[in-house]
């Protein structure tokens, strides 16, 4: 495969954030601009910096995912790991908030995070050849991300 056209060959880099409900970030992937959503959303997974409590049928753990995420095989490792996943295209969202008052939005969280993160100069662009060196670049704003969240700091 050869470069991608729309951004004129250049390489690039592709953060996923895992979000809590609030937009607490609590998993984080880096990864090539040219890598497929699929192949991620294990890898966020499994970074969860926190320890997850178990899933019952009466307290299940929901996953929200995009649509180039809906693969077979990620629903199926989701499964394995008892969240629920509800994928939804961007515009079945907008429906179901118009039909249902009850009904809250969920993706604008993990959006507002990205949002959060990009106010930090050294994330927004990357400067760094290493990988190493960008990831604890993340890691520091995701930590101020969420002690701002905390609301430590008044």
């Amino acid at each position: 495969m050869g470069k991608h056209p729309t951004d004129r060959g250049q390489s690039g880099t592709q953060r996923r954030v895992l979000t809590a409900g609030h937009g607490v970030p609590i998993g984080l992937a880096v990864a090539g601009a040219h890598r497929h959503a699929c192949t991620l959303a294990r890898e966020t997974i499994e970074r969860i910096a926190v320890e997850r409590p178990d899933a019952t049928p009466e307290a299940p753990q929901g996953m929200g995912l995009d649509k180039g995420e809906g693969d077979d095989e990620v629903r199926e490792w989701l499964d394995a790991c008892g969240f629920t996943a509800p994928i939804r295209a961007r515009g079945e969202e907008a429906q179901a908030l118009t039909q249902a008052a009850e009904c809250k939005a969920r993706r604008w969280v993990v959006e507002r995070t990205q949002s959060w993160m990009n106010r930090f100069r050294r994330v927004l662009l990357r400067w760094d050849k290493q990988v190493r060196n960008y990831l604890g670049f993340l890691h520091l704003a995701c930590a101020y991300i969420t002690y701002r969240q905390s609301g430590l700091l008044g």
